[in-house]
């Protein structure tokens, strides 16, 4: 006869443990401290092995048939219940382990050691603990979804940070990506971010000079009275168009004197490839009485004390503020005039982008960056000499007509 729920309530503990049969080989096992749970005994490669399908009464008669029923599918599917059970304890424990901070971590790990630069790294850990973590570090990878990340992204925005926002999208693109290939999870929940990404706000140029602007400002540089390291440093951002980090972080042992180069090593580039840049002969004539001040030292440019080493971020933008150019030019924007300069005097954009250091990844990079050397050299020695020839007064059309054929055979 089938077990009732007032038999079942009804049972009473003995010296041993016993069962109350309810059919089809569900138990209900009462031990002598008056504990009871439901057993299924079932039939297995030529065993009879017994799983527990709960306490009583915190699972009831009708609840335990319907689970011992589902024992008997699997049963009659060739499945074995308490094989199917432990297998998911299993999958559950390692989803608790495989949390998103474990797989952020190890993400950041490898670009660490994959030659990040510091700068990149600092800004990378700082949204990692500030807004990335703090939202998703504790949840299992596999249990995020579309709608946490699109949360995260929100939140982000929400602040105007729509820049942070965007590099937050590529991170977490990534993390789940080098997931998903180590076997963590199945599905990248941040891969559809972009589509209901918030527009951001125009894109703001840095404050930079056109042609027109150039004579009076070239004066006024050259009546500077900041200290020659700052000065050197802001002509050679304006000589050479690198962005002023790299002109901050040049060290004496990158500048070749006599081949007329600089080279800046790969682990300082954004894009993690060796660049070379041809220095004219005005910005050699600096270096070269920069010498005599800082050259028994590691860096062109050293700060002021042990504290900083190097010219610190703001030196150059003050270098023009001082002379009048605050809010018009600043280092960085150095590299727009130049690139707007040369292209309307008709070099190469490719000449101009690689001079920029905004060149092709892999083999055609490389390639190319060569290629182009001989080009850049003559391409920046013409635009020292152009500014020269500003600052003094001379129009285009007064420069020696030598000269332009001297740039007209260069260029080709």
């Amino acid at each position: 006869m089938l077990l009732t729920a007032r038999q079942a309530q009804a049972a009473r503990a003995r010296p041993k443990a016993y069962g109350v049969p309810d059919g089809g080989g569900l138990t209900l096992w009462i031990t002598p401290d008056d504990h009871r749970y439901w057993h299924f005994r079932y039939r297995m490669g030529g065993k009879q092995p017994r799983i527990s399908l709960g306490t009583y009464p915190a699972v009831s008669l009708q609840r335990a048939r319907e689970r011992a029923a589902e024992c008997r599918a699997l049963v009659a599917n060739g499945i074995d219940p308490r094989k199917k059970r432990r297998d998911e304890k299993h999958r559950d424990a390692l989803v608790q382990i495989n949390t998103f901070k474990a797989a952020a971590e190890y993400w950041y790990k490898h670009k660490a050691e994959t030659g990040r630069a510091a700068a990149t790294l600092a800004k990378i850990r700082t949204y990692l603990d500030k807004d990335i973590l703090p939202e998703l570090g504790d949840k299992p990878l596999q249990h995020i979804t579309h709608a946490d990340c699109a949360r995260l992204q929100e939140r982000i925005e929400k602040r105007d940070a729509h820049n942070v926002a965007k590099k937050t999208r590529g991170w977490l693109k990534q993390i789940f990506s080098q997931a998903i290939a180590r076997g963590l999870c199945e599905n990248n929940p941040a891969s559809e971010l972009r589509a209901i990404a918030a527009a951001g706000p125009a894109v703001k140029h840095h404050p930079h000079l056109l042609e027109p602007e150039l004579p009076e400002f070239l004066k006024a540089l050259d009546r500077s009275t900041s200290r020659l390291t700052a000065r050197v440093a802001a002509w050679m951002t304006l000589w050479t168009a690198s962005r002023p980090g790299m002109v901050r972080h040049a060290e004496w042992v990158e500048i070749d004197f006599d081949k007329a180069l600089w080279t800046v090593p790969a682990v300082k580039m954004k894009m993690r490839k060796a660049h070379v840049v041809p220095l004219p002969t005005q910005l050699l004539a600096a270096l070269r009485e920069l010498h005599q001040l800082t050259g028994r030292g590691q860096y062109l440019f050293p700060g002021i004390g042990t504290k900083h080493p190097i010219l610190s971020e703001n030196t150059i933008n003050l270098v023009f503020s001082k002379i009048g150019y605050k809010g018009r030019l600043v280092g960085h924007g150095t590299r727009h005039t130049a690139s707007t300069l040369l292209r309307e005097h008709g070099w190469t954009k490719d000449h101009v982008e690689a001079q920029l250091s905004h060149v092709e990844e892999g083999v055609a990079g490389d390639y190319n960056q060569a290629l182009y050397l001989p080009h850049r050299t003559a391409m920046m020695q013409w635009y020292a000499n152009y500014l020269d020839a500003l600052k003094v007064g001379i129009t285009p059309a007064q420069i020696p007509k030598f000269e332009k054929q001297v740039n007209r055979r260069l260029r080709s």
